[in-house]
């Protein structure tokens, strides 16, 4: 014990959520804890929510909207923890979430061990969520950590890491730029990856990611695309820095092919620099292939109407499901 951990949750119109959530880091067994939470220009009632909360160990701050990158940079300075636990407004740590990871008692202040969890995936019922298993479910060297999550296109939710004030010194505030790409969480993690010395990951250490946000899954416009590349290239980048090798720039080639389609077609210019930027890699990008459901669509009209098609499709698919689950969650209220 001894060892402090600021949970930081930074919040925009999160008022159907946001008590969920301060709830779920003030019940952490770890005892040493702090809790800041950054209203970021609300338009709805998440300050009014999050100030009943307001005590001894949680500090509520509101600022003018600057995005999420600059709602956790100030929850950041305001932190005096030797460990940071991100909380994004929607999702939910299990009681045991932090001593689980802080088992092994080592200081926060000089440690370059970036501690991850189990995340689970769900709608409205966190009991109900869905653990599923991918490479990064391990211990990895950093070099193959950040190798593997482009290599194998798998990801890890912000709020299932637990970051030393070391390592989150060494690598540094948000990118603000890119706090409209989508991926600031993807370059921040990879930014952090290069500086640590090894990723531990703790299978009985769990969190709670909130899904069905329709906006995420819709193709990016062109004012986003700019700060996605700048993610892109970033995240790349951090790993060549790490080691420039055969095997890293074949990873940085699949993160390329992964994000390539938003760009195809919708903004040439930076599809023309992801294309050199394969090419600086020594490989190269093909047009986005589709799956044989989409085929016929694609063989007669083409790219831009087979993505419209995807993304309607996918977004149905998802409410469907989301809606299904809303409603049994209804139901199990109801009858509380």
């Amino acid at each position: 014990m001894g060892e402090t951990v600021s949970i930081l949750i930074p919040a925009y119109n999160a008022e159907k959520w946001i008590g969920d959530t301060i709830r779920s880091a003030i019940n952490q067994t770890w005892p040493d804890k702090e809790i800041i939470i950054v209203d970021d220009g609300s338009r709805d009632r998440t300050l009014q929510i999050a100030k009943s909360f307001e005590s001894r160990g949680v500090k509520v701050i509101s600022q003018e909207n600057q995005g999420a990158c600059g709602a956790r940079n100030t929850a950041y300075r305001y932190a005096q923890g030797d460990y940071i636990q991100w909380l994004d407004a929607d999702d939910l740590l299990h009681p045991a979430k932090i001593s689980e990871q802080l088992r092994d008692g080592e200081s926060g202040r000089n440690s370059l061990i970036l501690r991850t969890s189990a995340f689970g995936t769900f709608f409205f019922r966190p009991h109900r969520a869905k653990f599923t298993p991918n490479p990064l479910w391990q211990d990895l060297k950093a070099v193959d950590w950040i190798a593997t999550k482009f290599g194998e296109n798998v990801w890890m939710n912000p709020t299932a890491w637990l970051v030393s004030r070391k390592l989150t010194d060494m690598a540094g505030p948000w990118d603000e730029r890119i706090s409209r790409s989508g991926d600031d969480d993807g370059e921040y993690i990879c930014r952090v990856v290069s500086k640590s010395k090894e990723v531990k990951f703790f299978p009985g250490s769990k969190c709670y990611y909130r899904i069905g946000n329709l906006g995420s899954l819709n193709w990016k416009s062109s004012k986003e695309l700019g700060p996605l590349f700048l993610s892109i290239s970033l995240s790349i980048d951090h790993l060549i820095s790490m080691e420039d090798s055969q095997r890293t720039r074949k990873a940085g080639i699949s993160y390329l092919k992964v994000w390539y389609p938003f760009f195809y077609n919708v903004n040439h210019e930076l599809q023309q620099k992801l294309m050199s930027f394969a090419m600086d890699l020594e490989g190269d990008l093909n047009p986005p292939e589709v799956s044989w459901k989409y085929s016929l669509i694609y063989r007669m009209f083409g790219w831009d109407v087979t993505r419209k098609v995807m993304n309607e499709y996918n977004k149905s698919k998802l409410l469907l499901v989301k809606n299904w689950d809303r409603l049994l969650y209804n139901l199990n209220v109801g009858c509380a």
